[in-house]
């Protein structure tokens, strides 16, 4: 997640968290992979603009978004909408 934007995700009530916010709560989340699999442990949907972990997501099944640098909130709804079609 976008660093920032969860806090008005929650606001529209959605449960958002950024992994540098996760990462304040003691999880160790300094590569990839552990992104990844915290995602898949926590059934998270991953938001993301990097290539890799989006390929990852989808190489093993996991939900996520990929969406270029910085989008708006409206679009990070949007692409959410289209997971739950």
């Amino acid at each position: 997640m976008y660093d920032g934007k969860e806090i008005e995700l929650e606001k529209l009530g959605y449960d958002a968290y950024s992994v540098k916010k996760i990462r304040l709560t003691g999880e160790p989340l300094k590569y990839d992979y552990s992104v990844l699999k915290y995602a898949e442990e926590n059934r998270m949907i991953l938001v993301t603009e990097d290539g890799e972990n989006y390929g990852g997501c989808i190489e093993n099944g996991l939900q996520c978004i990929k969406l270029g640098q910085n989008p708006t909130v409206e679009e990070i709804v949007e692409a959410l909408k289209k997971l739950e079609n």
